[in-house]
């Protein structure tokens, strides 16, 4: 299986907009995610979500800066 973050945009935070790069292990995602929220909280993300194929892990995480 691959794991995915699900990355939701604005205040509804059930719907994914877009999906990360396809990671092999939770770790690898994240990692992607510790090295790149902040770009994607630049670009409007305003949470995400893990997958494991179609499974969730966890989320939605919220990416506000506090």
């Amino acid at each position: 299986m691959t794991w995915i973050w699900r990355l939701h945009h604005g205040e509804d935070s059930t719907v994914a907009d877009t999906e990360s790069p396809a990671h092999l292990s939770q770790s690898d995602a994240e990692t992607w995610l510790g090295e790149n929220w902040p770009d994607l909280a630049d670009a409007g993300v305003s949470s995400v979500s893990l997958y494991e194929g179609d499974r969730l892990e966890y989320g939605p995480m919220s990416l506000a800066r506090d």
